[in-house]
């Protein structure tokens, strides 16, 4: 068997081959991040972020190459997630610059395309490493662009590309020190080793399909819950608060505990409403209302796989619903009325100078940026990236010339750049806040009066004033740093080391703290998450209380998911 050339007809199958085989890989290439921390969401990104690319196939007309690589392209870039998502997102767009005026392509097309992948990958990385996806990707090129000079044959071509993929796959653990003592490859170079696993597999006529294309049926008898339809013509869009219906299955990886399960439910409420959670020993079925879909699917990868899982864009319906009615009695002859569209016109106010979007997960977090005069606020985090599009969303909703991203992680920071990148009629600025104390402390620096420039410098310089720490618990057994970490100890982290393992979560902290206090500040600030009782956030108050009497000790109830408590000192 052999190939001489890709075109549309093709180039689809092998997308979803390869989408869907990073998709039944992504929990191992979760388990591959080097922090044994709850939040290690490396496949789960990148499984998004190309899941949105063959969205974006399904819905184009399929009939040449340009048409599917653009969709690839522009779908990726508005779904990516992470960090990983988001150089996933820029080998695709490099992919397709490169061969967007082909009807077909060969291996030295494919080689040429490899390189602009890369290289589009490599510049959207500020200060890129080499031992991750980037190097992965660069070697593939490399060798592609090799082989292309001797031989014609897609298949023999793709399979020794691949194969020299993987061999460097296995070398990242030589290039950062942190992997060869976790002992793990690159999780986003296994994410696109799998990607491209899927590809060739697609190539040879062996395409991978989907895993859960079967799911267990429900054993335990269903509550039967009416579920009004979404076009009813008794409302309007303006009385539909969530955006989208979404269902789906959650196929429980272990038995799930009834606090767990109440904590998920919780957790659900706090981004939509219309909840319907049903479950037995085996899956959950979820129905609810929410403007954010993916954050209710990443967290129920928290418990295990997803499948029959559906999203209806009821005000999209609703409108469909309403228009069609309106064509219906429309009168041939009538006019619009255009004295009601000029009114409507006239209540536009003019755009306000400054406008802000934070991202934050728990209610007490978000009341507090509320509070700081936060103007969007995207539900999401650890272990819940928003995509590119959820940030273009809440840009979109802000009425701004001048408006600041607050990421608050150091892995939605891509993704948020990425959306800057985007948009042409407002000043989006991304504020590198890798946490909310850092998001806190910036805002409260900010000054109406000062210029955008101005006032992001400002911003920065108060964040690198203060020191982060968090404390929440591992996921897995490891080692770093010289320390031997067991599934559900207890660990501090402070300047992306951790420095604190344990078996007590307060003691844990109490250690934490000394480390990061000294004479030249004054201040500690802790939130406390949604695992910590008011009681034992209190009883933390009053031991700090009397450590540090120097100090004013502030105490929150962040109520964030996995994370015990999050520390700023200043």
């Amino acid at each position: 068997m052999s190939l001489s050339v890709i075109d549309a007809s093709n180039f689809k199958r092998i997308v979803f081959s390869g989408a869907n085989n990073l998709s039944n890989n992504k929990e191992y290439i979760n388990e591959l991040n080097v922090f044994p921390v709850p939040d290690g969401d490396t496949g789960t990104n990148m499984t998004l972020t190309v899941m949105t690319a063959v969205d974006e196939i399904k819905k184009s007309d399929g009939s040449s190459l340009y048409a599917m690589t653009k969709a690839v392209s522009n779908g990726s870039l508005r779904g990516a997630r992470g960090n990983s998502g988001v150089i996933l997102s820029q080998l695709f767009r490099g992919f397709y610059k490169s061969v967007k005026h082909k009807e077909a392509i060969d291996t030295s097309d494919i080689a040429l395309a490899f390189v602009k992948a890369s290289e589009t990958a490599y510049k959207a990385v500020q200060n890129p490493k080499e031992g991750t996806i980037l190097t992965v990707a660069r070697a593939v090129s490399d060798k592609a662009v090799e082989l292309s000079e001797k031989e014609d044959d897609i298949i023999a071509f793709s399979e020794e590309v691949l194969k020299y993929g993987e061999e460097m796959l296995f070398r990242t653990p030589e290039m950062l020190p942190v992997l060869k003592e976790a002992g793990v490859v690159d999780s986003g170079g296994q994410g696109l080793v799998e990607f491209l696993r899927g590809c060739v597999a697609a190539l040879k006529g062996e395409d991978v399909a989907p895993l859960n294309e079967a799911p267990k049926m429900i054993s335990a008898p269903l509550v039967k819950t009416e579920i009004h339809g979404s076009s009813r013509d008794d409302i309007s869009t303006a009385d539909i608060k969530f955006t989208y219906c979404t269902e789906f299955i959650v196929n429980l990886d272990r038995p799930i505990s009834e606090e767990k399960l109440n904590n998920f439910k919780k957790y659900l409420q706090s981004i939509g409403d219309s909840l319907v959670c049903v479950a037995d020993e085996e899956l959950i079925k979820i129905h609810v209302h929410s403007n954010h879909p993916g954050l209710a699917f990443e967290r129920g990868l928290t418990l295990g796989s997803l499948s029959r899982m559906k999203i209806d864009n009821m005000k999209e319906e609703h409108g469909e619903r309403v228009m069609m009615e309106y064509h219906t009695s429309f009168k041939p002859g009538e006019k619009s009325d255009e004295k009601a569209e000029e009114k409507i016109e006239e209540k536009k106010t003019p755009p306000a100078k400054y406008g802000f979007v934070s991202i934050a997960a728990g209610a007490g977090l978000e009341e507090l940026l509320k509070e700081i005069k936060i103007d969007y606020i995207i539900s999401g985090g650890q272990t819940m990236n928003p995509s590119t599009d959820d940030i273009l969303s809440a840009v979109e909703k802000i009425n701004a010339e001048n408006i600041y991203v607050f990421p608050n992680n150091s892995n939605i920071i891509l993704a948020a750049n990425q959306a800057a990148s985007l948009v042409k009629d407002k000043n989006i600025i991304v504020v590198p806040s890798t946490s909310i104390p850092h998001c806190i402390s910036a805002m409260i620096t900010f000054s109406p009066d000062a210029s955008p420039e101005e006032n992001l410098q400002v911003m920065t310089d108060a964040m690198n004033a203060i020191k982060y720490g968090e404390v929440t618990y591992a996921v897995r057994d490891t080692s770093m740093n010289g320390k031997e970490i067991k599934s559900g100890d207890i660990m501090a982290l402070y300047n992306k080391e951790i420095k604190e393992v344990g078996d007590n979560i307060e003691e844990v902290t109490l250690n934490l703290i000394d480390q990061m206090a000294d004479d030249d500040c004054s201040l500690i600030t802790v939130y406390y998450g949604e695992d910590i009782s008011d009681s034992g956030a209190e009883m933390l108050r009053l031991k700090l209380a009397e450590k540090y009497p120097d100090y004013d000790i502030d105490v929150h109830n962040g109520g964030q998911p996995l994370y015990y408590y999050y520390i700023s000192v200043e």
